[in-house]
């Protein structure tokens, strides 16, 4: 649990220079896709999913 943690941070802390840098390409793909991938697999999974779905069901349907 503590290298998924860890990972989570590294990988968003890179993701979040790359987009402020707006380096974009195949890296900052890989990097978002990690970060993705390891969030996931943490706790703030439910949280992240909870807030989603909220965002959804907030947004009158037409």
């Amino acid at each position: 649990m503590a290298v998924t943690v860890s990972l989570v941070a590294l990988f968003g802390l890179v993701l979040f220079f790359l987009l402020r840098s707006r380096t974009l390409g195949y890296g900052a793909a890989f990097i978002a896709v990690m970060f993705g991938f390891f969030l996931a697999s943490t706790g703030a999974s439910g949280p992240i999913n909870q807030l989603a779905r909220a965002v959804i069901d907030a947004i009158p349907q037409l």
